[in-house]
């Protein structure tokens, strides 16, 4: 063999454990990528999605939910998806939907080294979820229709003489209508939110197929007054339409506040990567920047600061609600009641 042989089979060989340690090495970067199922609008988490990205050089896969199906069609699918977790981390809309993964054994506890400073009542007391940014439910009138002297100031003046035939909610089996419907038989009792439901339909009321439908719907003047979110009534106000909101039942029963919540899936393919996505979510930039983009959400953090239109946390009257206590009322009202409820009155 020659010396010019022996170098070239040397060299081939020296190649060959090059490509093996390659191919070991690839291996393991699966936690080069973080796949992260969420229930936010697409417009609102896309933007930090992207930022996590530059910063960190992991690559994030979002798989957002559908507007018609919010919340639901993506908890269905972690909940199929157990055995064989495709996500590594649900961010949610919601914290209900994240104690129902809880109950369901698809979360893992984790607990944030980020989620210091966040208020311990919006998070899961075993770091299976942690809340953060919120939304409220809110009222939003149209100000060519309804006089500032007639407009709503709690949620039963749905069922009031002067909006028949003129108020519209959300489909209250999806979203954070189905949230507010099981707060609702939470707060009033069973009796009074079957009620509340059954009045709302005799007087004239609409339900639609989304949040964002309700904002629509009102700010045309379809509809005089409509119950829905505070990131939809800001895209109302951003695109200049005639409408106004209201913090409901300041004096009553409370307005609901809905955190976001981030979860971190049993079993998730990219853990490590999860992690690092929680971590980067529950800082104190990200509840800013959520409070300056069109979602116009509240930090539930102390002392973050906000833009005019946002209303701080500390100024309203929240609902006294028990997050984890929702979740397996929702299971059942959303089986029950409130199934045949959209059965019926279904337009």
């Amino acid at each position: 063999m020659t010396r010019m042989t022996t170098a070239l089979l040397t060299g081939i060989a020296a190649m060959g454990i090059l490509i093996g340690c390659s191919k070991d090495s690839e291996a393991p970067r699966q936690s080069g990528e973080v796949v992260i199922y969420t229930s936010v609008d697409e417009i609102f988490a896309r933007p930090v999605a992207e930022q996590f990205e530059k910063e960190t050089g992991i690559r994030v896969r979002l798989v957002p939910d559908t507007e018609e199906t919010k919340s639901t069609g993506l908890l269905n699918r972690l909940i199929a998806e157990k055995d064989r977790p495709v996500a590594d981390v649900f961010w949610s809309g919601d914290p209900v939907r994240a104690a129902i993964l809880k109950g369901k054994g698809v979360s893992a506890a984790y607990r944030p080294p980020t989620a210091a400073g966040l208020p311990t009542r919006y998070s899961d007391p075993e770091h299976h979820w942690t809340g953060f940014s919120a939304r409220a439910r809110v009222l939003i009138y149209n100000t060519q229709l309804v006089s500032e002297d007639r407009k709503p100031a709690s949620v039963m003046d749905l069922l009031d003489d002067r909006f028949k035939d003129r108020a519209c909610i959300a489909n209250p089996l999806f979203g954070t209508t189905s949230m507010h419907a099981a707060a609702l038989f939470s707060v009033l009792g069973e009796a009074a939110a079957k009620q509340f439901f059954e009045g709302f339909i005799a007087n004239g009321g609409k339900f639609l197929s989304s949040n964002g439908e309700v904002r629509r719907r009102t700010a045309t003047g379809e509809c005089a007054v409509g119950l829905t979110d505070t990131d939809d009534f800001n895209v109302a106000r951003i695109e200049g339409k005639p409408v106004r909101a209201v913090y409901p039942d300041a004096t009553g029963m409370g307005t609901l506040i809905i955190p976001n919540s981030v979860v971190l899936i049993a079993g998730a393919p990219h853990a490590d990567a999860g992690k690092q996505f929680i971590d980067y979510l529950l800082r104190e930039e990200t509840e800013r920047r959520l409070a300056e983009s069109e979602a116009a959400q509240m930090p539930v953090r102390p002392g973050v600061p906000v833009p005019p239109h946002v209303v701080p946390l500390e100024q309203l009257s929240p609902m006294t609600v028990d997050y984890a206590q929702l979740a397996p009322l929702l299971e059942s009202l959303s089986r029950g009641y409130l199934k045949q409820w959209v059965d019926r009155n279904l337009q």
